[in-house]
């Protein structure tokens, strides 16, 4: 979808070579002597708290030491063995969070070893010598079908690869990917590699991807657990949780993962139009990657307005800080009202917000910031839900390794109640729920 033509949403803010700087590499790879220097810092625990904290459990002092001996392919074979989007998840993990939040070194000395860089360089090396490090076991003849081309349903397909079975993907868009393709800041993951990172997984072979088939429009459930040994559903959230305010529907006031997904697919940012004063309500990723990039895009205002406090927002210190890096306010304990303009989007109001015994609730002091475009970045939801799978929280519910309320049929990613809305945690849920088909058509 594009942004309706208002007055005050045009392209070309900035020059090509202005775009082209803005947009390139957040965090460039290391070279070889950036790499044994980084991996030096190690100090090889032998009860590394940055394993526990990695949700798909790589080896990291393993594969820091293998970087050390002058062996970044071997040490790619070490992500890949846990985490088959290695390459994606050293752009875009919240490391700050995860394993590098949780290196000893960090907690001695506040700068920790810098373990996504030296992934990415690992992994980088491997992929870049057209190299795929698997080998397909003996045929099974089972057959399963996977519902997204997303983090945890190409990670699903991959494993269920290696152990010799036959798997089709069906994706809703044009392109597989899912969020790695559609939702992630351009900045992070430039030249194509979210597209490059997903021929080279399917070098394992075994795996149909069919685009363009959605489940509940294309393909049903019902349909695929009579086609198929098992299914893994890893659709994702497909549904936009609306504002609730007068005004929202103005020209000029739109989804912000809409807009993320708009600008991934645009070949020349030149022509994609922003605003000159935007508005992003929310506080987690897609909301800091939507106001981040209108800058880059040359918005001259960008607010970013959030409910409640800092200390609530789910995107990351690190990212946060980026954001006001970049030139983005920052507004906490402000919730929308209205959305005026006659027409189009002019300004947005917004109410103080404070904690009290009921929980969040206005203070009835309000203001307004002037938008001629508002992005909603207020979280996604499960766009509908398979007649006989059991719900938790709007999301599909699961037990064990992706196990669903129907027989045969496994669900990971952020469409179960333990998604997380990170492409790691989806890995690992597609990964982990692949052992566990295997194991039961094996059984």
């Amino acid at each position: 979808m594009t942004t309706p033509q208002t007055p005050g949403i045009v392209p070309g803010r900035l020059s090509p070579e202005t775009i082209a700087e803005n947009f390139s590499d957040l965090a460039p790879r290391f070279d070889p002597h950036e790499a044994l220097v980084a991996a030096d810092r190690c100090y090889f625990c032998h009860d590394a708290p940055c394993i526990a904290a990695c949700p798909t459990e790589i080896d990291i002092p393993l594969f820091i030491r293998q970087i050390q001996a002058g062996q970044p392919e071997a040490a790619a074979r070490t992500i890949f063995d846990q985490n088959i989007l290695g390459g994606m998840c050293a752009r875009v993990c919240p490391t700050e969070t995860l394993c590098e939040g949780a290196c000893v070194r960090e907690m001695a000395e506040g700068k920790p070893v810098e373990i996504g860089r030296l992934q990415r360089y690992a992994t980088d090396s491997l992929m870049e010598a057209g190299v795929h490090p698997f080998a397909r076991a003996a045929a099974t003849g089972k057959r399963v079908g996977v519902v997204g081309a997303g983090p945890a349903g190409l990670a699903c397909a991959h494993r269920l690869a290696l152990h010799g079975h036959d798997v089709v993907v069906f994706e809703a868009r044009e392109k597989p990917g899912g969020l790695d393709e559609y939702g992630i800041a351009a900045y992070k993951t430039p030249d194509d590699f979210a597209q490059d990172e997903v021929e080279w997984l399917l070098k394992i072979g075994g795996i149909e991807v069919r685009t363009g088939q959605a489940l509940g429009r294309d393909i049903t459930l019902e349909g695929l657990r009579a086609e198929f040994d098992a299914v893994f559903l890893g659709m994702g959230l497909g549904g936009v949780n609306a504002l609730r305010v007068p005004g929202e529907e103005k020209d000029g006031a739109r989804d912000a993962v809409d807009f993320i997904a708009e600008l991934r697919q645009t070949a020349d940012l030149t022509t994609l139009p922003v605003g000159r004063d935007v508005v992003v309500i929310g506080g987690g990723m897609t909301a800091v990657d939507a106001a981040v990039q209108s800058r880059l895009l040359g918005a001259e205002r960008v607010t970013m307005v959030y409910r409640r406090g800092r200390e609530k927002m789910s995107a990351s210190d690190y990212e946060i800080e980026h954001a006001q890096t970049e030139g983005v306010t920052l507004i906490v304990n402000a919730m929308p009202v209205a959305v005026h303009g006659n027409g189009a989007v002019r300004e947005v109001e917004f109410a103080y917000t404070a904690e009290g015994p009921e929980g969040l609730q206005p203070t009835g002091e309000t203001f307004r910031i002037r938008a001629d475009q508002v992005f909603k970045a207020i979280g996604q939801r499960l766009a509908g839900v398979p007649e006989g799978l059991e719900v938790a929280g709007g999301k599909i519910a699961v037990t064990g390794a992706g196990r669903t309320s129907l027989s045969g049929v496994w669900a990971g990613g952020d469409c179960t109640a333990g998604g997380e809305d990170l492409t790691v945690t989806a890995v690992a849920q597609g990964r982990d729920a692949a052992e566990d088909i295997h194991a039961a058509l094996s059984a």
